[in-house]
Formats: C-alpha cells, sequence, structure tokens
C-alpha cells in the first residue's frame, strides 16, 4: 500500500529498506565510528605515500630540479632500471643475502632449539645467553663487528695473525670477494634468535605421546625427528621461513653502516640501493620505481605468509 501511495511506513524500520551491504554497514555504523580515526591515519600514512611512491616512478627528476617541476616520462624509469648492469648486479647481491641468512639463520636456529628443547642443567642461561644477538640494538651491532672485521685494528684479525693463520690482517668488509660473506655472518649472528624462539614454541607443540610411541616401536631418532617432530612443527618452519626472508629481502641497517654498499657495489642490495638513489643522488622517480617493484616482491611475499597462517589456523581448529 505504501508503494502505492508513494508514501514510506513509518512504522518499519529504515534500514528494512537498505541493501544487504549497506545494511550490514548501517547496523554496525557505532563500530566503524570507533575505526574510522585509525582508517583515517593509515590512510595518511602508508596509502598516501604508497599512492605517491607509484606516481612519482612515472616522473624524472634530476638533481637539483624540485619534485613541482618533475618531468613525465611514462615507463621510462622501469626500462633503465632492467637495462641497468647495476640492478642485476644489486639483485644478485640481494639474492645471495636472502637466501644466504634465512637459510642459515633457521637452521642454525632450529638446531638451538632441538638442543634447548631438552632438559639440562644451565638450559635457562644458556638460553639467555643466545637470545642476547637478538636484543642488542641493530646500529650497535653494526658499529660492534665493523671493529671486529676491521683490517687493521680488527680482533680477528689480530687473533689469526698472532697464531700465525695469517701473515697480515685479512680484508673482510673492504675486499669485494669477502663483503657480502662477512655481512651474512653478521646477519645470521643477529637473526638466528628469533628462529630460535619460534620453532622452540612449535616444539612445544609436539606430543611426548607419540614420541615415546616412536621410540618404544624401534624409531631412532632421526626417525622420531623427521615422522613426528617435523610434520607438527612444518607450519611454523613456513612461517618463520617467510618473516626471516621477508626481513632480510627488506634490510637496511647491516649493510649500510658497515659498507655503504661497498666496495664497487659489493654490498649493496635492494634497499641500500634505493637508499642512495634517492637521499644520495637525488634521483626520486628512478628510487620511486625500485620502490614499487620491491614492494610487489614484498607483497608476493605476504600473500604467502597469509596462506600459511591460514593453513596453520585450520589446523588448529581441526584438532
Amino acid at each position: 500500500m505504501a508503494i502505492l501511495t508513494g508514501k514510506a511506513d513509518v512504522s518499519r524500520p529504515l534500514e528494512q529498506y537498505r541493501p544487504g551491504l549497506l545494511r550490514k554497514i548501517w547496523d554496525h555504523r557505532a563500530d566503524y565510528a570507533y575505526v574510522l580515526p585509525s582508517i583515517a591515519v593509515m590512510l595518511i600514512v602508508i596509502a598516501y605515500p604508497i599512492y605517491y611512491t607509484i606516481e612519482l616512478s612515472f616522473f624524472n627528476t634530476p638533481p637539483g630540479l624540485q619534485l613541482k617541476d618533475k618531468i613525465f616520462v611514462g615507463l621510462d624509469n622501469y626500462t633503465a632500471i632492467l637495462k641497468s648492469s647495476v640492478f642485476w648486479t644489486v639483485t644478485k647481491n640481494t639474492l645471495i643475502w636472502t637466501l644466504g641468512s634465512t637459510f642459515i639463520s633457521f637452521v642454525l636456529g632450529f638446531a638451538c632449539a632441538l638442543a634447548l628443547h631438552r632438559d639440562f642443567a644451565g638450559r635457562a642461561i644458556l638460553r639467555a645467553i643466545l637470545i642476547i644477538p637478538w636484543v642488542i640494538s641493530a646500529v650497535a651491532a653494526s658499529y660492534i663487528w665493523k671493529w671486529i672485521y676491521h683490517s687493521d685494528f680488527g680482533v680477528i684479525g689480530a687473533v689469526l695473525v698472532g697464531v700465525g693463520l695469517a701473515d697480515r690482517p685479512p680484508n673482510f668488509i673492504d675486499s669485494v670477494d669477502t663483503v657480502l660473506p662477512s655481512l651474512i655472518v653478521v646477519n645470521i649472528w643477529r637473526e638466528f634468535p628469533f628462529a630460535m624462539i619460534m620453532m622452540m614454541a612449535g616444539l612445544q607443540t609436539v606430543p611426548d605421546q607419540l614420541l615415546r610411541a616412536a621410540k618404544v616401536d624401534g624409531a631412532n631418532a632421526w626417525q622420531r625427528f623427521w615422522h613426528v617432530t617435523f610434520p607438527h612443527v612444518r607450519n611454523v618452519s613456513t612461517v618463520t621461513i617467510l618473516l626471516l626472508a621477508v626481513a632480510n629481502f627488506n634490510s637496511f641497517i647491516i649493510p649500510w653502516i658497515m659498507t655503504g654498499g661497498g666496495p664497487s657495489n659489493a654490498s649493496h642490495i635492494w634497499i641500500t640501493h634505493i637508499y642512495e638513489l634517492a637521499f644520495g643522488r637525488q634521483r626520486w622517480g628512478v628510487a620511486s620505481a625500485y620502490s614499487v617493484l620491491l614492494f610487489l616482491i614484498l607483497m608476493s611475499f605476504g600473500y604467502f605468509y597469509v596462506r600459511a597462517l591460514s593453513a596453520n589456523g585450520q589446523k588448529e581448529g581441526s584438532e
């Protein structure tokens, strides 16, 4: 009757006339009002910088030119990056840095977690000592290791010369051949405690009944680990590896403070190269194009991370 007369039935609430999605939003309008300030802050500090970086990647910004006078070049920045020999050098360094640091940190952390999972005297003290590299400031650790590696006053060089293993202190971070492995050692030293903590938490979920049953059935230590322990920590392992990979791919402090990307770009990785292009050479357009590519790569890591978390949640729900 209300439709024929063109008048709304005031006895029925307004939300009944709304579509399904709008009705849900209207029903929860108070909830959205509470999170609106947070959404506004995120749009300002996250969404707008991402948008502006993508926009700037299509412009040329020669040194000395103000950003307001930038020149539109389309995809030239991206093609210039892919044609640059420095890009492939930096990409190779980034892959070596990320894969080497992630794999060795995880294996070392997992081994320490397995060792500390046993009951023995002094376990708490040893656990606290092994966590120290992770809680130390990355800046402080970088400067400490820079002096440890110093070719003239470094502790390692002095020890090698003192015991007769070397005639002169080696150049760890001043040589093109040794700088990247030396930085990876420092990064592993800092990161393996994180993997150790994550895997120790995962080992707590392994049922002792299964391990004892496998031992009674005659399974050796390797068989108990591979068929009982590892299946229960597989999801935790995946999450840990992805977190380490993302952190290493986006790592900046250690390589920049210790070497600044040198010598001869031998220790430059993506994030340090982007920083040098933007704040050293003031090539904002090329640096933005690099940043967009890095963002896409990290988003792919994020996709697999979310999938790993979802799989872990489904597993816990089924149990």
